[in-house]
């Protein structure tokens, strides 16, 4: 098997319910071609955090074979996504002087560090700061400022920070399986990176992420993120439900929402009906699909309902004209969309990985929206020098682990 070229890119979705590694090679147009894809089922998260690391290296370490296996290359660095109820965000500025005259890239890097002096926890690690604008003396809306004449830059950032811990399992979780964690990203901006197009973050709009353990939550406004948010609630507990509803083991119970399951009762047929396999396989009963979507429709709506309640308090209620983007694999059930714009009352769309080569008609699913967001990541940050995202590179797992020693000395 050949070694890992620079051309390569890898994508690891770390997600509750899947593991899906997903490896891509730049193209010639500066795009990125899908060549490796290997997905293993998640036995070690819980709403997305590690809670058994070797459970966890398993699944990694399954998928991350079947992508090399099918790539022809050996993987050895990754874009880890990182999710879970521990992810918090805010939004801040800094502002330095320009003491030439003229921008420099140097300036830049003094004033995104400025914008996230902020006081952290000690057990808390920042992960983002995402420039949101500049700002040289009184002209906004800067996206680039390099070179510009001034002699004040500002910059508005977003910065998201994680659980010390949560990151530093994340990190063990892919050394233990021998691979190098270049960056780790948070999932929902992955996601944005393979479905939103640059008009709809320009125009406004919200990606909703739905996966098994979360659904994660991306407000972009005039081409940056300006809000994200993470709902310790997704698609398992739709199908806790069903299992609950129909007295099924919960395998069954998930296969029934793949197959039988709709958003909507309003778009199901009266007279469709499915065999339920008992708990001990022994029997069996005959359920209508009508009454399935009775179960999963309330526990959609109440998800929505609470997405829209965060969108509410982050003040961009009224300014998404691009609507709502769904992704992540819960959102392949008919009626997801239409369920969507009734809650909200925005046009609502299915959002699939966009703009890659390669195996199209493989991740061209909302399954993969993240590992591909990932690989798509990674590309932009090795172009555009990592300005999107914070660039850790080799020294995550050190500063994660520095950061949390820190925070041990002085709790113990």
């Amino acid at each position: 098997m050949a070694a890992a070229k620079d051309s390569i890119v890898v994508g690891l979705d770390i997600g509750t319910t899947k593991v899906a590694c997903v490896v891509g090679e730049k193209n010639g147009l500066g795009g990125v071609d899908i060549i490796g894809i290997g997905t293993a089922p998640s036995t070690g998260l819980r709403k997305g955090v590690v809670i058994n690391i070797e459970d966890t290296n398993r699944s990694i370490r399954a998928a991350i074979d079947e992508a090399e296996m099918m790539s022809g290359v050996e993987i050895a660095t990754v874009y880890a996504g990182i999710a879970g109820g521990h992810i918090r965000s805010l939004n801040s500025q800094g502002m330095v002087g320009v003491k030439t005259g003229h921008v420099a890239g140097s300036d830049v890097d003094k004033v995104l560090e400025t914008a996230q002096a902020l006081a952290i926890p000690m057990d808390r690690e920042v992960i983002h700061v995402i420039p949101q604008e500049f700002l040289v003396d009184d002209q906004d809306g800067i996206l680039d400022p390099r070179g510009m004449s001034g002699v004040r830059l500002t910059a508005r950032v977003h910065i998201v920070t994680a659980a010390v811990t949560a990151a530093q399992n994340v990190v063990r979780c892919c050394n233990l399986t021998g691979q190098q964690v270049q960056d780790i990203v948070l999932e929902q901006l992955a996601s944005a990176e393979a479905v939103l197009s640059e008009d709809e973050k320009m125009l406004g709009v919200m990606l909703v992420d739905i996966g098994g353990g979360t659904t994660d939550v991306a407000i972009f406004m005039g081409g940056a993120v300006v809000h994200t948010y993470v709902l310790p609630i997704g698609g398992d507990h739709v199908t806790n439900d069903i299992a609950f509803a129909l007295r099924a083991p919960i395998k069954v119970a998930e296969s029934i929402k793949k197959d039988h399951g709709c958003a909507q009762t309003s778009l199901v047929e009266g007279n469709e009906t499915f065999d339920v396999p008992h708990v001990g396989g022994t029997r069996s009963h005959e359920t209508s699909r009508r009454m399935l979507a009775e179960v999963i429709e309330p526990r959609l709506e109440e998800l929505f309902t609470l997405v829209r309640e965060e969108l509410s308090r982050s003040g961009y209620e009224d300014m998404l004209p691009a609507g709502v983007v769904l992704t992540g694999g819960s959102t392949l059930m008919p009626g997801m969309p239409e369920l969507a714009e009734k809650v909200f009352g925005l046009s609502a769309r299915r959002g699939v990985p966009r703009d890659v080569g390669g195996l199209t008609d493989v991740v061209g699913s909302p399954v993969y929206s993240t590992g591909v967001g990932l690989v798509k990541f990674g590309l932009k940050g090795m172009r555009d020098g990592a300005r999107f995202g914070r660039g850790v590179e080799s020294s995550l797992y050190s500063r994660v682990k520095d950061r949390m020693s820190q925070w041990l000395s002085l709790a113990f």
